[in-house]
């Protein structure tokens, strides 16, 4: 078996396809509201597809779509109307459907006569619960058969489904219906100009038997549970305000999404993590859900705490090939009650990534700068330094001083790093590189995880092993900056393959090296030069691959699209290396991009050119809302504001470049680990009010790990003052 998206992708989801999402549950949908099992639609809850049929018809005639709203990243509204009979336009039977998603859906259905004459009228609901793992409905190759049963009851429908041992099940609930095997119906006649209504609820069941908790109905005016978890989130994070209203928009967005995405770690429900995006990957995936997190420290720092501790209990201990876990090694993602041969490895964790352990070990060293308890980072720090003995032991299998990936079962990722499609890791030529691959971001990955950690040491008076990760990170930028620059291109590769030759395809990864402090500064100025450049900067971000490259295709999922993530890490490094104009050109279009998606960017758009469409052009099987994709704005205005915290130093910094176009920015209610703070920015102006006690307040950027790392090395007798 090949790769996951060789032959394992998901097919595209339908046109006008609306996706709600709380949790780890979620629906897809046509615009009408139906679903239907032929399509990858439904209900899942805990990977299993629950609902697979929900098909509404009024005197039997299939509701025609007129609008599907969103209302909230778990709740939207349909309406729709149902055709007449006779052949005239017009219809004086319009349909409205609310629905709101968590341990199921909760639905109610209005239909509303508008004529003057009452209507009979024939209103039924088609369901259907296939039970099929996720990854069946995924990827259309749904294999399992399970031995159903139907239970027509009072107004309710249980379904039931048996496979080997394993039981599930499902009730729809639907007062005042009358329920068959197939289907719930009401025979209603409604006045003229009057309406009927009517609620139903689907929940799973526990071990096919007894309902998980019910969906709760709100009184009129009161809020629902995702209501009142929603609202917990917004009272805790930041509130913005900015001169530029689109932008705001596009900031909230993501702070709804941020908050519909977190998800509970079952064995530590105090515990929240982010889930790295829907419709198919509402889980924990290691490098994902720490980007996300990282990403987002300025709005809540809880969820890297969280990602990082339940990723640190999930550390691998064991050799195993088939799940490609080793000593050390931080997971791929978590899967719930999928079966064995569908996931990757056949197992419900899956260790084949190479970046998220460097990343585990980034991202507790940022997250200690933001003023988490000492002795919780203290609890964390064996399990960074489990992470670095993997870099040494497994990661670096052959010695070299890089980190590379080949997978160790044929069921696994053939390419591990975040651009982990098949085809993902190519020559200039278009050839495919062979692993083992050392691909260039995963060295600067590496290089910040030895800084991070030395830097932690350094605070903890621990200088030997401060000096020896130093020294670690000191060889691998000299043959970083030796084995990957091109320099008759201009530009470092991609990676290096088996035979150890330069991967010579220009890709976005080496933007990532510039936010690391692992490239050369004489070499920075035309790394620069290269991603703005016309093959590689699309009008609306940095493509992953340049338009002269032999594996180009704007429409492809790693070869010539548009990350916003990517081009977030993008401009965070060109803002490092000194290019103002160039991050703030890559932010702008990218919050442009956002409004022709109702200010949520997806996952990833098609490469073409802004002069070409005048819209960024989907891709049609993006995840939206996606983790990366959410936090993405608020890395973007966080980097362009140049705010950062450094509690343990004391230090608050602030210096912004943000540009004209965004207006004031105002923010309240800003975490820094010693306190909220009040944020005013414009231009390069900025200040800070209500600065936490034992905090002071510093314009210019904060100093960089590295500088600090260095500045300590020279002085070890004492702390560097900022």
């Amino acid at each position: 078996m090949a790769g996951w998206n060789a032959d394992t992708a998901a097919g595209p989801l339908g046109a006008g396809t609306v996706t709600l999402v709380e949790g780890s549950s979620f629906c897809i949908s046509l615009p009408n509201g139906d679903i239907h099992p032929e399509l990858p639609h439904g209900v899942f809850f805990e990977d299993t597809r629950i609902l697979s049929r929900w098909n509404l018809t009024v005197n039997g005639q299939p509701v025609e779509p007129l609008a599907a709203e969103t209302k909230e990243p778990y709740r939207a509204q349909f309406a729709g109307r149902v055709p007449r009979s006779d052949g005239y336009a017009d219809s004086p039977l319009l349909v409205e459907r609310r629905r709101e998603v968590g341990r199921g859906i909760l639905e109610q259905v209005t239909v509303r006569n508008y004529s003057l004459q009452p209507v009979e009228c024939d209103i039924r609901l088609r369901v259907e619960a296939d039970f099929a793992d996720l990854f069946e409905v995924k990827e259309a190759r749904i294999q399992r058969q399970w031995e159903e049963t139907r239970e027509a009851g009072d107004g309710s429908l249980t379904i039931r489904g048996t496979w080997q041992d394993v039981h599930k099940g499902v009730v729809i609930a639907a007062d005042g219906a009358t329920a068959t095997a197939e289907d719930l119906t009401y025979a209603v006649e409604i006045p003229p100009h009057g309406h009927w209504s009517a609620r139903l609820s689907v929940v799973p069941t526990v071990g096919g038997k007894s309902p998980r908790a019910p969906f709760v109905h709100p009184a009129p005016g009161e809020m629902s549970p995702r209501d009142v978890r929603r609202q917990e989130w917004v009272d805790r994070i930041p509130v913005v305000r900015m001169g530029n209203r689109s932008i705001e928009r596009t900031l909230r967005r993501s702070y709804d999404d941020l908050g519909a995405l977190r998800i509970e770690d079952p064995d530590h429900p105090e515990r929240v993590v982010v889930a790295a995006g829907a419709p198919w990957f509402m889980t924990l995936f290691g490098r994902d859900s720490l980007w996300a997190s990282e990403m987002s420290l300025a709005v809540d720092p809880s969820l890297a705490l969280g990602t990082l501790q339940t990723l640190a209990e999930r550390q691998g201990s064991v050799v195993d090939p088939a799940s490609e876990e080793e000593p050390g090694k931080i997971l791929h993602e978590v899967r719930l009650g999928v079966s064995g041969g569908l996931s990757l490895g056949g197992k419900s964790a899956y260790y084949g990534s190479v970046d998220a352990t460097p990343l585990f070990v980034m991202a507790l060293g940022s997250l200690s700068r933001w003023g988490v308890a000492k002795e919780t980072i203290a609890a964390l720090l064996p399990h960074a330094d489990r992470a670095l003995d993997w870099i040494r032991d497994y990661g670096d299998k052959d010695g070299d001083g890089f980190v590379e990936y080949q997978r160790l079962n044929d069921q696994g990722l053939i390419n591990q790093g975040w651009k982990d499609s098949w085809d993902g890791i190519n020559f200039a030529d278009g050839t495919l590189a062979e692993p083992p691959i050392a691909l260039c971001e995963v060295q600067a990955y590496v290089h910040g995880a030895y800084m991070a950690r030395a830097w932690m040491a350094y605070d903890d008076g621990d200088l030997e092993l401060a000096a020896e990760l130093r020294d670690r990170a000191a060889r691998l930028k000299r043959r970083f900056n030796e084995q990957f620059w091109l320099p008759d291109k201009g530009y470092y590769a991609i990676a290096l393959d088996k035979d150890k030759r330069p991967v010579d395809a220009c890709a976005s990864n080496m933007g990532h090296c510039l936010w690391f402090g692992l490239v050369d500064e004489d070499k920075a100025p035309l790394v620069a030069q290269r991603l703005m450049s016309p093959e590689m900067f699309s009008g609306w971000g940095v493509r992953t691959l340049a338009s002269d490259m032999g594996a180009y295709n704007p429409a492809s999922y790693h070869n010539g699209s548009v990350w916003p993530h990517d081009n977030a890490f993008i401009a965070a490094g060109l803002l490092r290396c000194g290019f103002v104009r160039e991050a703030q050109r890559i932010a702008t279009a990218l919050l442009e991009a956002a409004e022709y998606s109702d200010g949520r960017l997806p996952e990833l758009f098609c490469g073409f050119d802004r002069e070409q469409f005048a819209a960024p052009v989907p891709y049609p099987t993006a995840c939206s809302p996606q983790a990366w994709a959410a936090t993405t704005p608020i890395f973007l205005v966080t980097s362009l504001m140049r705010y950062d915290a450094h509690v343990s130093r004391g230090g608050l910094w602030l210096d912004p470049v943000l540009p004209e176009s965004f207006g004031d920015l105002h923010i309240t209610n800003a975490p820094t680990g010693a306190g909220p703070v009040t944020i005013d920015a414009s231009g390069t102006a900025g200040s800070v009010d209500k600065v936490p006690e034992g905090l002071t307040l510093h314009r210019g950027q904060r100093p960089w790990i590295t500088d600090l790392v260095e500045q300590a090395h020279l002085r070890p007798e004492k702390r560097t003052e900022t």
